[in-house]
């Protein structure tokens, strides 16, 4: 709540890899400072104290996106005009990913963001694009929802393609 309201939310998932939220941490804070200047943004970790890669014993939670990482100056000479905050909602163990979802979707309601966006650090392409285009269409164009869309292998996605992508276009009929 100290945040205040805020512009731009987005939140990332629960993962057990330091090394693979800063990563994520840092390309959504690039995407943010070359592609949303003058918006108030704030970025959430939802863990269960993540592991350094080599350790076996949890951190205390806040390592991803702890105020005492440097502030790495952002590429191309842009800088935003405004701060982006981190936020870290830490557990005592992982969350499930519904409470994570949960977690961010409340936060982005309290917070009171016109756009929010759900990324999770599992993600093998991630970039900066995907952050603005995920986030741009909800500003922007006020949209309600925005999901990606890529390819994957003929195995993955079985329940979305086989029971919720036939539901939701019968929804669509009604």
């Amino acid at each position: 709540m100290s945040v205040g309201e805020v512009d731009l939310l987005v939140g990332i998932t629960c993962h057990s890899s330091a090394n693979a939220m800063r990563q994520t941490a840092r390309t959504i804070e690039s995407s943010l400072q070359q592609n949303f200047v003058r918006q108030r943004a704030a970025i959430i970790s939802v863990d269960g104290g993540v592991v350094e890669d080599g350790d076996t014993a949890g951190s205390s939670g806040a390592l991803p996106l702890d105020g005492q990482q440097e502030n790495k100056a952002p590429q191309h000479g842009l800088s935003a005009l405004r701060t982006i905050h981190r936020i870290n909602a830490g557990f005592a163990s992982e969350p499930s990913q519904g409470i994570a979802l949960r977690t961010i979707l409340a936060s982005a309601d309290l917070l009171r963001a016109r756009a929010c966006a759900v990324v999770s650090p599992a993600t093998s392409t991630f970039t900066p694009d995907w952050i603005a285009n995920l986030l741009r269409p909800a500003f922007h164009d006020s949209f309600d929802f925005v999901a990606p869309l890529y390819t994957r292998h003929k195995f993955h996605g079985l329940l979305a393609r086989n029971l919720l992508y036939p539901m939701s276009l019968s929804l669509i009929h009604i």
